[in-house]
């Protein structure tokens, strides 16, 4: 397993929260005066911050506005990114230097998203820390490792996504605003940003959030129990409408699964309270065919389990849907025998 850089960036003594902390908000004015100020310059970020949040009446509604700002008029530059890849893999063996490059290159790439209002996730979180510590907020970049369904790390992979944790109301939250900003398209002509809005990195659960970030500074994955990099790595596919939901897959803790012809496989999810009601379905691909079956399902306080039984030979990409949202992926190889 890679090396995990153990900073001082610890929050043992502190509490955790997620976005169901605030029911009774429901951000849209938050996110009309973040629409008032679209297109707004960069260039006096103090005065930027306080037209977003002057008006506001709590700091969660006040991080909101920034944040949704900066999701909604930041393009995700794929351009840098690549640069930013490239320099993290000449220095993924050798810490010091990785952080001594790290602290200086993240200026420059604020000076360049000043300019250009583009940037990659380096860009992206320093902007949020800047705009939230204008706000009196603390805030704190976090770099470590991006899982998406296209994307394949391995235990050899180089550090290659940043993020943030906020302090609210004495408590810290995670959010991820490059992802909620949209998503870059790979084209003929060149790679393509769409702006397309995602609200589910925002104060996300960080028991959800792990299934696709994984920091290189321990304390700041705001879990008591974190797994290792290899479980990491070893876990589903998380889909990111998981996180509107919200539903944390639970077991199996891993992506491929192994039994025999006629074995029950459990698919348990962490789900909310109001969970209760939905449509639930398992979408068996096999050979390049897609069957959908109806699993038996339970449901207990916080908790819904899945039971399918194989009955065929077979190597199945097993998509397990909500409703008609696809929230998780794993691959179960059936043999005769185990």
């Amino acid at each position: 397993m890679r090396r995990i850089f153990l900073l001082t960036f610890l929050f043992s003594t502190l509490c955790y929260g997620q976005r169901s902390d605030f029911p009774a908000i429901d951000f849209k004015e938050a996110d009309s005066i973040a629409a008032l100020y679209k297109g707004e310059s960069l260039t006096n970020l103090p005065v930027l911050t306080h037209k977003l949040t002057t008006d506001l009446s709590t700091p969660v509604e006040k991080f909101r506005a920034i944040y949704t700002w900066v999701s909604t008029n930041i393009e995700n530059d794929y351009g840098a990114y690549l640069t930013t890849r490239k320099k993290r893999k000449k220095l993924a063996d050798d810490r010091e230097a990785y952080l001594e490059w790290n602290a200086s290159f993240t200026p420059k790439v604020f000076a360049k998203l000043i300019a250009d209002r583009k940037t990659a996730c380096t860009g992206y979180a320093y902007l949020i820390r800047e705009m939230a510590s204008l706000a009196g907020f603390k805030c704190k970049i976090v770099n470590g490792y991006g899982r998406t369904p296209t994307l394949r790390l391995n235990e050899k992979s180089t550090a290659n996504h940043s993020w943030n944790t906020i302090e609210i109301d004495g408590k810290w939250y995670l959010c991820d605003a490059t992802w909620s900003a949209g998503r870059v398209m790979l084209q003929e002509n060149g790679p393509e940003f769409q702006n397309d809005y995602f609200d589910g990195y925002f104060l996300a659960d960080p028991e959800l959030f792990i299934k696709n970030h994984y920091p290189l500074e321990i304390g700041s994955s705001l879990l008591s129990d974190l797994p290792t990099f290899k479980e990491f790595l070893d876990g589903p596919v998380v889909y990111k409408e998981a996180f509107t939901l919200p539903i944390v897959p639970l077991y199996p803790n891993k992506m491929h699964i192994e039994i025999a012809k006629n074995d029950l496989v459990s698919f348990g999810f962490s789900v909310p309270e109001e969970f209760e009601g939905k449509e639930i379905r398992l979408v068996l691909n096999t050979g390049g065919n897609d069957r959908t079956v109806t699993p038996k399902s339970s449901l207990v306080p916080k908790k819904c389990i899945l039971d399918y039984t194989f009955e065929k030979t077979g190597l199945y990409d097993v998509h397990i849907k909500i409703e008609d949202t696809l929230v998780a992926t794993y691959v179960v190889r059936v043999k005769r025998h185990k």
